[in-house]
């Protein structure tokens, strides 16, 4: 529990490490970087690259260059599109003999730097192919070729481009059915790069790979140009040609359609937006165009895809579709209402609660207390579900008022969520059940009030009712006990599922449920750990019984172990709300799994309360902080005063006792915790004990903790700590036994 400590900003360390590589010298054949108050002459030409927020490619960067002085600019700036502040880098690679290896540059740009993103460099470049890259890890797919043609004469020429356009044509010279349009350019200087074409008079530029087919009736224009190595580009030219449809006895135009779809209110009106999908089909010539216009005497638009309609009113789409033999379907339309949704509910619910029963003189209930919870929704959307949590177990769904029957303090939690999401923030009542009637507390060998009957690990889904001697089914049976065979344990569930049975607090199948969970338990054969339940083993369905609150996360790894994230920042906890503990053994194995020399700061938080709607502290991860305690893992000898097996804030060891073990080596852990005695072991060896008497070790005490009042818990949850991404700590084989 390290309150200030912060891991060191990744980018800054990255950045410093880039500039300390950057490797410009001042010879002819290396880079050498033109910025601050220097000043030299232009070199003979300019190559430009440029970076943004995109961590896939450079926004624009040169193909091709001529051999001979080259002055090289790298910016990545926010004139450039960076919004981010990433920083990148150019780097000519000299590793790979495919490639010209002359030219070791190594460019850092970054907008908040002292030239705001902008860098030149002078080089000589020579005759071949250079492989340029970002060296920034996650930016591997920043990279490309430039590839430099002799020097000793400037190539200031274009190519030369021609087009042909071939196809059967009929006697007014216009093109049959299709037309072929194949493009060629020639450059006697650097040679040809890249041929480009486009669509019409507007139509964006695309690369020319092969001939562009047209089927489309109609007149068309394509227009294209070339691009040499040196980076000249022809001027562009086009050629205009008009496809019409070949001779056919097609007399029958093209079948339409339109839906309309979108979210409707009860009157069928779309709510925000609707949109129109328009079909054609045409057993003929088949289909050429496709039409629409909005409103009566909107003009024809081409349809490429749905319409969207997000103007509030009353709205006509009408569509029509030509075949390729000219024939036009008649016009149709459809009509349809949109209007504005509905505000937005983000008013959560209001829940109320109302304890009743007997009491006595000291405001106790006797023998039991009838608790009623009600809701009510103003944001318009309507009360969707009511949940309610006794005594800081899991929320359950309310349906009928909840009889609370066991003798002592009791919360219930309550909260509502609406038709719209919202849930409410938790309500809290409290009271007290007293015994009625002179009637002793029940002699119970177990304290477990969990929802269902569970053997061991095994959840047989059977509730867990209160039986005739006022102790729970879980109870009875008594799982946690050391027994020295599985035959006795067996023997035992038998008889106490008898008794249950005759008394009616079970039925012949839950009886087969239980025993069947009994056997498959596992308690009492060898090799057995005797008393001891898994709270965490290695498989799935046990990770998943874990919360994270706070920052950072765990995962969990093939080998039956989690880990903490090198990912997620922040520090949080994971905890096991399933049940709360009073006195326990809690046995565990940790392994510090840090990166680079360092220690992870962790740590096992035990006997803290629920942490969420906690009264007086908000955050959740902060519960376990304030009102529990924090068993400490740190190896490292020098920081942090608390090192491993400290109870921290109260009680602090040093790195003695079973003495530390090599980074990535699992360590054993047991914290025992009877009444508010405290031991806790490592590899088997006592290290520490300590008595909680309420006092802090802090000097002088913190304010915000609570432990100085004596609120300190007898009883709660068990957690794992996770500082961030720097501090990674892993875990496995959790289990637990009450004493």
């Amino acid at each position: 529990m390290k309150l200030k400590r912060r891991a060191p900003h990744l980018w800054t360390a990255l950045a410093a490490a880039l500039l300390m590589v950057l490797g410009l010298t001042s010879t002819a054949a290396y880079g050498r970087e033109d910025g601050g108050a220097a000043t030299r002459a232009a070199a003979a030409q300019t190559l430009t690259w440029t970076a943004g927020d995109p961590i896939d490619r450079y926004l624009t960067f040169p193909r091709t260059a001529v051999a001979g002085e080259t002055t090289i600019v790298f910016e990545n700036s926010a004139a450039t599109g960076n919004t981010t502040g990433m920083p990148h880098t150019l780097t000519f690679d000299v590793s790979d003999p495919e490639y010209n290896n002359d030219v070791q540059l190594n460019m850092l740009a970054n907008p908040s730097d002292a030239q705001g993103g902008r860098h030149t460099a002078t080089v000589t470049l020579t005759p071949g192919r250079y492989f340029y890259h970002c060296t920034i890890p996650g930016h591997g797919s920043m990279q490309g070729i430039l590839t430099v043609t002799e020097g000793g004469g400037e190539d200031t020429t274009a190519p030369e481009t021609s087009a042909k356009v071939e196809g059967e044509k009929n006697a007014d010279g216009a093109y049959v059915g299709h037309a072929s349009v194949t493009l060629a350019a020639t450059d006697a200087g650097s040679g040809v790069d890249r041929i480009e074409f486009a669509v019409g008079a507007d139509g964006a530029w695309q690369p020319y790979t092969a001939p562009v087919m047209v089927h489309q009736f109609g007149t068309h224009k394509i227009r294209y140009r070339a691009t040499d190595k040196a980076g000249n580009t022809a001027a562009e030219k086009a050629v205009d040609f008009t496809v019409v449809a070949p001779p056919t006895d097609d007399k029958t135009p093209p079948e339409t359609s339109a839906t309309v779809s979108g979210e409707k209110n009860p009157e069928g009106r779309y709510l925000g937006m609707a949109t129109v999908t328009v079909t054609a089909s045409d057993a003929g010539s088949g289909v050429n165009t496709i039409e629409y216009a909005l409103g009566a005497s909107g003009a024809w638009t081409a349809y490429s895809g749905p319409v969207m309609v997000h103007q509030v009113g009353t709205h006509k789409i009408r569509y029509r579709a030509t075949d390729k033999a000219g024939n036009t379907a008649a016009e149709k339309a459809v009509d349809f209402t949109v209007v504005a949704p509905p505000t937005e509910d983000k008013t959560p619910p209001e829940t109320t609660a109302t304890v009743t029963g007997d009491k006595n003189a000291d405001g106790a209930y006797i023998t039991s207390a009838k608790v009623a919870l009600a809701a009510t929704d103003a944001g318009g959307s309507g009360v969707d579900k009511v949940e309610y949590s006794l005594d800081g177990g899991p929320y359950l769904a309310y349906t009928v008022p909840v009889i609370v029957d066991r003798v002592g303090r009791h919360t219930v939690s309550h909260r509502a969520t609406d038709k719209a999401g919202n849930t409410s923030v938790a309500k809290q009542v409290a009271f007290t059940v007293a015994e009625g009637g002179g009637v002793p507390a029940p002699n119970c060998p177990e304290h477990d009030e969990r929802l269902t009957v569970i053997v061991g690990t095994v959840d047989t889904g059977v509730p867990n009712r209160i039986t005739r001697s006022r102790c729970t089914i879980n109870e009875l049976i008594e799982d946690e006990r050391e027994w020295t065979s599985q035959a006795l344990f067996l023997k035992h569930v038998d008889k106490v599922l008898d008794k249950l049975l005759y008394d009616g607090v079970i039925d012949e199948r839950e009886h087969r449920k239980i025993y069947r969970a009994a056997r498959q338990s596992g308690i009492g054969k060898p090799g057995q750990t005797a008393g001891y339940r898994d709270l965490f083993d290695g498989t799935r369905s046990s990770f998943a019984k874990w919360q994270q609150v706070g920052g950072g996360s765990f995962g969990l790894n093939a080998d039956g172990s989690m880990t903490s994230s090198t990912t997620t920042p922040g520090m949080g906890m994971l905890w096991f709300p399933e049940r709360r503990y009073e006195d326990f053994s809690l046995k565990l194995r940790w392994r510090d799994d840090a990166p680079g020399t360092g220690n992870a700061n962790a740590g096992v938080f035990v006997r803290f309360p629920q942490v969420h709607d906690h009264p007086e502290e908000p955050r959740p991860e902060w519960v376990a902080i304030k009102y529990g305690h924090e068993v400490q893992i740190l190896d490292r000898p020098d920081g942090d005063m608390y090192k491993t097996g400290s109870v921290y804030g109260f009680d602090r060891v040093g790195l003695g006792g079973a003495g530390v073990t090599p980074k990535g080596t699992w360590n054993d852990y047991e914290i025992r915790v009877e009444g508010q005695h405290y031991s806790v072991f490592r590899n088997g060896v006592l290290i520490n004990e300590f008595d909680n008497n309420g006092g802090q070790d802090f000097s002088p005490p913190r304010a915000d903790d609570p432990g100085t009042d004596g609120r300190r818990y007898a009883s709660g949850y068990i957690g794992l700590q996770v500082h961030g991404t720097t501090d990674v700590i892993s875990y496995r084989d959790i289990r637990v036994k009450e004493l």
